[in-house]
């Protein structure tokens, strides 16, 4: 028996086998959707909650397997993120720093990294998540009030931090390029195969992860990968994983600011000391975060914050508190276990392909899952999107300008 907020709920030993079940059905589905290059969690959410009145089980238990998906798919998605160059839009900020690591050889590293940034978030999150819901509640309105003003100082830190004139220059043109972006196509209806679809993929996967593809043509590849030695201090790591834990919660708290932006703004907040270590610790703190805080955000204030909760909501499942932090926490330590085994071999599995050919068959992976999700104009936007995300690469600037495409409509609709 437990109880949490007020919520009681009791498993008997059979009813605890169930929820297992089903809590490592939803561990399975977040593995397959992490590791397939430009798929979203909310995508295989949102397609769990159209299936969720066919699956057989209490609505609870289908939650637990959403939680666990969507848990599991934060862990995993840092893998395609550094072997392929093709990031979940939560990873977008850590992708460039990331490659650095893997072409310096130090790829299994980074995958440490990141689990260690996704395993401290959910340790750190579960014990802050009540003091932070009750802060954050309070300030909540004037936060609100100010979001724009927030936010249009983030991109103006992101554009005037860059180390040269030329690059300055370049990061701005990403900014306003994906700005115009986002605001023409966000609002979009897709007209995709499936009605989990939306734009961010097509949009993600080309500012993101076809530049990378194409940059890379013709290279050597991913090169032999050193050993597993972390090279920081457990004190940083701790503390960095702090900091994307604390930019998690403003993830599960405050509408209309997702993982993507929050990991942007975090990225000020992380010593150059650290370079791109602590960025892959610190985005990979944001990106779990939210997965624990948005649950105590939607119990506090009844409105969901990510898709994996739109797709719960949707379902019809009631918020059994530990019932839902149990499934995040076991799909958690399952997550940290198939980053450290499955990440390892998707790396070496990459670098025996010829990349070249391996580029061009991410690419057309890519061209088919904006169809897929978003119908023709997925296709067109994706076309589009991979042009503007050439442009930080010919200035030398940092690709996380490019996230203009969220900050700008943000600003203007705030």
């Amino acid at each position: 028996m437990g109880s949490l907020f007020g919520v009681r709920i009791v498993l008997a030993p059979e009813a605890t086998a169930t929820a297992l079940l089903f809590v490592l059905g939803g561990i399975a589905l977040g593995t397959v959707s992490g590791l397939i290059p430009g798929l979203h969690a909310n995508n295989m959410a949102l397609l769990l909650a159209a299936g969720a009145t066919a699956i057989p089980g209490p609505p609870r238990y289908v939650g637990a397997a959403m939680l666990a998906a969507g848990t599991v798919h934060t862990f995993l998605d840092v893998v395609p993120t550094l072997a392929l160059g093709v990031p979940d839009p939560a990873m977008a900020a850590t992708a460039l720093p990331g490659h650095e690591l893997v072409l310096a050889g130090r790829g299994r590293e980074a995958l440490r990294l990141s689990a260690l940034g996704s395993g401290l978030a959910v340790v750190l999150a579960v014990p802050l998540a009540i003091p932070v819901t009750e802060a954050v509640t309070a300030i909540y309105p004037t936060l609100r009030e100010h979001l724009s003003t927030v936010l249009a100082a983030v991109a103006v830190v992101l554009v005037t931090t860059e180390p040269s004139y030329r690059a300055t220059v370049g990061a701005a043109l990403a900014l306003v390029a994906s700005g115009g972006l986002g605001v023409a196509t966000l609002d979009l209806q897709p007209g995709g195969l499936v009605a989990a679809g939306g734009m961010l993929a097509p949009l993600f996967a080309g500012l993101f992860g076809a530049p990378v593809l194409l940059e890379a043509m013709g290279g050597s590849g991913v090169p032999e990968q050193d050993d597993t030695t972390v090279a920081m201090s457990r004190s940083a790591v701790g503390g960095l994983a702090l900091v994307g834990t604390l930019s998690g919660a403003v993830v599960g708290f405050i509408p209309g600011v997702s993982s993507a932006i929050a990991a942007t703004g975090a990225l000020l907040a992380v010593p150059y000391r650290y370079g791109a270590r602590g960025f892959v610790v610190t985005t990979s703190g944001v990106n779990t975060a939210n997965a624990v805080f948005a649950l105590f955000a939607l119990q506090a204030l009844g409105s969901p914050r990510t898709g994996v909760l739109v797709a719960v909501e949707e379902a019809g499942v009631p918020l059994a508190l530990p019932l839902l932090l149990a499934s995040v926490a076991l799909a958690a330590v399952a997550g940290f276990l198939l980053v450290l085994t499955l990440g390892d071999r998707y790396l070496r599995l990459v670098g025996r392909v010829d990349y070249t050919r391996l580029s061009l068959a991410v690419l057309g992976l890519l061209v088919v899952l904006s169809f897929v999700l978003a119908g023709g104009i997925g296709v067109g936007v994706f076309a589009v999107a991979t042009v503007v995300g050439m442009v930080p690469q010919r200035f030398g600037a940092r690709r996380a300008t490019l996230m203009g495409v969220l900050l700008v409509p943000l600003i203007v609709g705030a």
